[in-house]
């Protein structure tokens, strides 16, 4: 289904090991804008920022499986203790944060989505992401994907897992151009994790570069 499709622009993210609440210095935004921005906003606005000239007139579509989970526990903290939200707590919360400040910052008008992968499977957003050049109403796509670190709070669920999760972001052009292919799709795509593509992602920059 996806023998026509291409990664022909592509950039990751992942802060250091001895350091995972790092995140991008973002020296090309304004400090009173990036100053209230998370680490999941900031690692999206860092990977788009590295694509989006090999796609000018492209949307953006953003999946992740947590979001804005740290700003999401700040407002339940607020709820449980002061019954109240502050309005500029949820402004940034909704899962559509990310790309819609890195639209801001980035002066992008092309429009983007975010949507929410079905049981956390990275497959059903990526159809839904490509499902405009299957299509055939667009020529081009960056899919974002992140997950920033979760608060110490919810280790104690994540502990229970067998893999030891780490904050991480990527973005990829996908095209219908084969003559701009710089990386062919996984051939394993419909089994591939987030992590998994990452990993794909990271390995094909050290051998392109």
């Amino acid at each position: 289904m996806f023998e026509n499709l291409f990664i022909t622009s592509f950039a990751c993210y992942k802060p250091p090991v001895d350091s995972p609440k790092e995140s991008p210095k973002l020296d090309y935004v304004d400090p009173l804008f990036k100053r209230r921005l998370s680490q999941l906003s900031r690692m999206t606005i860092e990977v788009v920022k590295q694509v989006k000239d090999n796609a000018p007139e492209a949307k953006i579509f953003f999946t992740s499986y947590r979001g804005e989970i740290g700003r999401q526990l700040k407002i339940n903290r607020g709820l449980v203790d002061d019954y109240d939200i502050l309005p500029a707590q949820f402004s940034l919360s909704v899962f559509n944060t990310p790309p819609a400040v890195a639209t801001i910052a980035l002066g992008m008008k092309n429009g983007y989505s975010a949507v929410y992968p079905s049981q956390g499977r990275l497959y059903d957003a990526f159809v839904a992401g490509v499902s405009p050049l299957l299509a055939g109403l667009e020529k081009k796509v960056i899919f974002v994907y992140g997950d920033e670190l979760i608060p110490q709070e919810y280790q104690p669920i994540e502990n229970q897992k067998e893999k030891e999760f780490f904050p991480f972001a990527f973005a990829m052009v996908i095209s219908t151009e084969k003559e701009a292919g710089r990386l062919a799709l996984p051939e394993e795509v419909e089994k591939m994790t987030a992590e998994d593509f990452y990993e794909y992602l990271a390995k094909g920059d050290k051998s392109n570069g």
